[in-house]
């Protein structure tokens, strides 16, 4: 990747709230880390998070309701496989979050880290949010990376994202008391209606800032969709002490 390719990457980051960067990956890596994680998603390894935990909308009531076993993430993707650990930390995406930040690059331990897992049938919708609602630092300035293990589209599962939507300073009553955005309101379904859900590929990252309103839908294919996402700050924008965004050590990229 050239230096002025990265340049007009993140202008796009800046200007739209989110850049696809076809093809960051290999395909055969993106092969063998899909396997992992299913290996993984069988055996019910630890630690995870359930679709019946969360409660989202389409997922099982309870853990003894059918689908109750459902996994949605395999979480701390850094800590529980190299193979996962070694995407977050690549070259291509330390350098790309370096010349993001203009200085020094954590992985945050405590957001996303982890291996989503989007199931047919029992897998829930995620409604309208930005990541920022629930992290704690000194600015709202972080980035996320989305790689895709295959092919994601908006049957399957795949983001949405609104353009442009990490900009505005909403009034609090966008939201609702989960710190969804609203999509009964006149003034935010305007927005909405600007959602786009781009079509990946096994080995395309999606860079998104924490801001970037985003939802996915269900999965009406036959198969799990498989996504690694991690996300990163710079230095100098520590979390705050005492929050959950302080609670694990950072790791230097």
């Amino acid at each position: 990747m050239t230096a002025e390719t990265k340049k007009e990457q993140i202008d796009a980051l800046r200007r739209d709230g989110f850049v696809i960067v076809r093809g960051l990956v290999p395909a055969q890596e993106c092969a063998w880390v899909r396997e992992r994680a299913q290996a993984q998603l069988n055996a019910a390894e630890a630690p995870l998070e359930r679709e019946a935990d969360l409660q989202y909308p389409g997922a099982p009531a309870s853990s003894s309701a059918p689908g109750g076993r459902t996994v949605r993430r395999l979480l701390d993707a850094y800590g529980r496989d190299p193979a996962f650990a070694a995407f977050a930390t690549s070259a291509d995406v330390s350098g790309w979050m370096t010349t993001y930040f203009g200085e020094q690059v954590l992985l945050s331990r405590t957001h996303h880290n982890c291996m989503m897992t989007k199931h047919p049938q029992y897998g829930s919708l995620t409604g309208w949010h930005r990541d920022a609602r629930y992290w704690s630092f000194a600015r709202d300035d972080l980035v996320s990376a989305w790689f895709a293990l295959g092919d994601e589209t908006a049957s399957n599962g795949g983001l949405w994202l609104i353009p442009g939507s990490h900009r505005p300073d909403f009034a609090p009553h966008a939201f609702d008391d989960a710190k969804f955005f609203r999509d009964d309101l006149p003034e935010n379904q305007a927005l909405i209606r600007h959602a786009v859900s781009p079509t990946l590929a096994a080995g395309d990252v999606i860079f998104f800032h924490c801001n970037t309103l985003h939802a996915a839908g269900r999965n009406l294919s036959e198969q799990v969709k498989f996504s690694l996402v991690f996300t990163y700050h710079g230095v100098g924008n520590a979390p705050r002490p005492g929050t959950r965004s302080a609670s694990r050590p950072e790791i230097p990229v």
